[in-house]
């Protein structure tokens, strides 16, 4: 199994960048894993309590959790992948479940933090972008998909996001492979990882 780790700031573009690379591949061949779904259970907190999660701090993920289905991945066998809602901050009943294929994508803004987790990873690749072009992002998705109006979002960015970013997040570009500027527009890059995968595929076949 080739294991690629897809890690970079919130708002990078790291989503678009595994959609095209795995638009690109034939459809049985390429499973995803998002650390967003690994994130603690919070659902038992208060709405104030949960306003202050700081979901951008490596203490907030289950790692262990994400580094045994990964294992069990390699190790071919199906894993039950959790899944998790930003409005409740709860891990929902509902898992998905996740078979092995020959290529694994494990993208989120966390995974090069997590020592264990790098050395799974074949290839790690770092997805770039301006500050400005995140935030935009950010903003957007926070109002669109989290419950938060636009001070709040701005709010939530200035106290989390941007300081997280800073501390944790931006010194694991040094782990990367591949770093990948304007992220899901860079088409070269997209287009050299999709080349490099489909040429694994084709020794594997």
């Amino acid at each position: 199994m080739l294991t690629i780790g897809i890690a970079g700031g919130s708002g990078s573009g790291k989503t678009t960048v595994v959609k095209k690379i795995v638009d690109s591949l034939p459809s049985d061949s390429v499973v995803i894993v998002s650390q967003d779904s690994y994130y603690k259970d919070n659902g038992c907190l208060t709405a104030e309590e949960r306003a202050q999660i700081n979901f951008d701090h490596p203490d907030s993920i289950e790692f262990d959790l994400l580094d045994k289905h990964i294992n069990d991945l390699k190790a071919n066998k199906v894993i039950h992948c959790p899944t998790y809602s930003y409005v409740t901050c709860a891990r929902q009943k509902e898992t998905i479940p996740i078979h092995p294929c020959k290529v694994l994508i494990v993208e989120g803004i966390l995974i090069f933090t997590h020592k264990q987790l790098r050395k799974h990873f074949d290839i790690k690749v770092f997805v770039d972008a301006d500050p400005d072009d995140r935030l935009m992002r950010i903003v957007r998705r926070d109002i669109l998909e989290r419950g938060r109006n636009y001070e709040q979002a701005l709010q939530h960015y200035e106290l989390y996001v941007k300081t997280m970013h800073q501390q944790f997040i931006e010194p694991t570009k040094r782990y990367a492979d591949l770093i990948v500027p304007q992220g899901g527009e860079n088409n070269v890059a997209i287009e050299l990882m999709s080349a490099r995968i489909a040429e694994y595929l084709r020794k594997k076949n």
